[in-house]
């Protein structure tokens, strides 16, 4: 048996893994002293969320499918480290995503994406001094990770904007939300 915090594991099975997650299920003992039982998803890398700002006061988003969720989305440039370093994965994220490169970084912020049944780390980065596609390679390159990814366009998004678009429900991913008030927060905007 193993203790977390008010937590007992009484044991921990393994379900699924593959590159990106594992599953398991923990029989434990509940702060109450009763039995239950959780699910929990692991993810093998921290993710990397980019709150890329133009020089205008914009957000570049990207409007994408989600396939578990079923339904397009409107989100900060995000994806998997991969293990690497997290700056070179948010900078590596920002070109495939959008095309675009940044000249200053800094992270801003740390959290946890769905902490009642993952343990899936986040970091949280601004990133501006944007600069648009080099050359017509870059661009395809992009053209084409986009494609793979389901990024059906990017957007510059004034800032003032994202508001509304929160209160009208085109902005939902639970993630971009927290990276943009992270935004705010590290710009004095709050």
């Amino acid at each position: 048996m193993t203790h977390s915090g008010c937590w007992t594991t009484r044991s921990s099975t393994p379900k699924y893994t593959n590159p990106w997650i594992s599953v398991r299920e923990d029989a434990d003992v509940r702060p109450d002293g009763g039995e239950g039982v959780h699910g929990v998803v692991t993810m093998r890398n921290p993710a990397v969320f980019v709150v890329a700002m133009t020089d205008e006061d914009e957000v570049l988003m990207v409007s994408l499918y989600r396939y578990p969720t079923q339904a397009m989305s409107l989100e900060v440039p995000a994806g998997g480290s991969d293990g690497e370093n997290l700056l070179l994965a948010a900078q590596r994220e920002l070109v495939e995503e959008t095309g675009y490169t940044a000249r200053e970084w800094r992270e801003i912020g740390r959290m946890n994406a769905l902490n009642g049944v993952c343990d899936a780390p986040e970091h949280v980065f601004l990133a501006t001094g944007l600069q648009a596609p080099a050359s017509v390679e870059d661009a395809e390159r992009t053209a084409r990770e986009q494609k793979a990814e389901g990024i059906s366009a990017v957007r510059a998004v004034p800032w003032r904007d994202l508001t509304r678009l929160v209160a009208d429900g085109e902005i939902t991913d639970g993630e971009t939300l927290a990276a943009l008030m992270f935004a705010a927060a590290a710009l004095g905007w709050l």
